[in-house]
């Protein structure tokens, strides 16, 4: 079937298993369509099977050859290190300090560590501070590495027994790692943290889909976070890096010339491929999905309770960021404004999502003159507030999601009305 008229199914599609009626229960959500070899030859285009093939063969490779390094590391140890700690890793990598901090000793000693826990295939773990010592041989790459155990069937139970995120650009792990050394070589000229910057710039090359898009986790890990992921501004921070360093901004002003040309292309790849998923509901373009199938840029899940919606949280970043491209075409603009629109018509005014008093719950409260606010996701149907459980149902009401996950989870956000302001700055520009 053609990309369009798969997105123009949107309306028909069962995202989720139909449940019978009961209280405001409109369904159950299901797992991440994997991505296989099967699954490649039966729904990608004959003529891009071979390069989805090869994708994956070079994730299977780059897999085998990290786990190899780190069991290299460990023959004869007596002792297994421990795993690194997790904690803020942003906060231990600031990207704005003076240039002079970066050749600083505190400066040196982030770069130092951040160099050294670099996995093979040259990505970074994340929730890692790296203002600690620098990584000893037989430790793992990445923090949080101990046998996970979750109940069977939940979508987030790992897929690799003790390899979780090796290598990913969750929490802007990677990114950051990235333009910080790039910072740090342009402070020191100190030659390992120009190799480790470029090394992260051509991992996540080698990371992205054939259509464009990035997966959370590379080498690819198996569940959702194979899908392209949009989710906490992912893909979006991966592209603007693309885009920076193919520039030679933000301190990437030492890349060779043909690496700059791979990494604007990669941008230019991106921007396609958002394009392309906006999600079309009634032969209308809409909003964006967090995560997507790869294969067939169709939403997908992620976790229990993260259904195949529409993500406000997500689509407003996204058209701030596309409404910062210098020279849009017809079809982007014709996107960004279709997404504005679609935020006008989903916002939220007058309520508030608010702690009880005792702190142990959340509500939504009517509150005269607050907003505008967003509900986190939108049924792809009929463009109203979805929510779900750990258990995987799904509702229509937030009063009907368990306290844990009420209190415990951002449902609802005024981040898209930075896209609204952005709007109309752009609008005066380009009409």
């Amino acid at each position: 079937m053609h990309r369009r008229a798969l997105l123009s199914s949107l309306a028909v599609l069962p995202f989720i298993t139909p449940v019978a009626a009961q209280a405001a229960q409109i369904g159950v959500n299901t797992p991440f369509p994997p991505l296989t070899p099967e699954r490649i030859k039966a729904l990608a285009p004959a003529g891009e099977q071979a390069a989805w093939l090869d994708y994956l063969r070079r994730s299977e490779t780059q897999l085998a050859a990290d786990q190899a390094a780190l069991l290299a590391e460990r023959k004869g140890l007596s002792v297994i290190p421990a795993d690194p700690k997790t904690g803020n890793g942003e906060k231990t990598m600031p990207l704005t300090q003076p240039t002079e901090w970066y050749a600083s000793a505190e400066g040196r000693k982030v770069a130092d560590n951040i160099v050294s826990f670099q996995t093979p295939a040259g990505g970074w773990g994340k929730n890692q501070p790296h203002d600690t010592e620098p990584r000893v041989r037989g430790q793992h790459f990445v923090a949080g590495n101990t046998l996970q155990t979750k109940p069977a069937g939940d979508f987030d139970a790992p897929t690799i027994p003790n390899w979780s995120y090796v290598g990913t650009i969750d929490n802007d792990a990677t990114i950051t790692e990235t333009r910080f050394l790039a910072l740090a070589y342009t402070a020191t000229e100190d030659v390992r943290y120009r190799d480790g910057s470029i090394k992260g710039l051509n991992y996540l090359l080698n990371a992205q889909f054939p259509t464009g898009g990035w997966p959370q986790v590379w080498p690819l890990m198996g569940g959702y976070h194979d899908g392209m992921t949009l989710n906490d501004n992912a893909m979006i921070s991966v592209a603007r890096l693309m885009g920076d360093a193919g520039r030679g901004e933000a301190g990437f002003g030492f890349l060779p010339a043909d690496l700059r040309q791979r990494l604007l292309a990669a941008e230019q790849r991106a921007l396609a491929v958002f394009l392309k998923a906006q999600v079309i509901v009634d032969g209308k373009r809409t909003m964006w999905a967090q995560q997507y199938d790869a294969l067939t840029l169709m939403p997908a899940s992620a976790r229990n309770y993260e259904m195949p919606s529409l993500s406000s949280a997500e689509s407003g970043s996204l058209l701030v960021y596309l409404m910062k491209q210098p020279t849009p075409s017809a079809e982007m603009k014709a996107a960004i404004v279709a997404g504005i629109e679609t935020l006008e018509k989903t916002r939220i005014d007058g309520k508030a999502f608010e702690h009880t008093p005792d702190r142990l719950d959340r509500r939504l409260v009517d509150k005269p003159g607050a907003g505008p606010i967003w509900s986190r996701y939108y049924d792809l149907k009929t463009l109203k507030p979805i929510f779900g459980n750990r258990t995987k149902t799904l509702h229509d009401t937030i009063d009907d999601v368990e306290p844990e996950r009420r209190r415990g989870y951002a449902w609802f956000s005024s981040g898209p009305q930075s896209a609204l302001k952005a709007y109309i700055a752009w609008k005066a520009k380009y009409g």
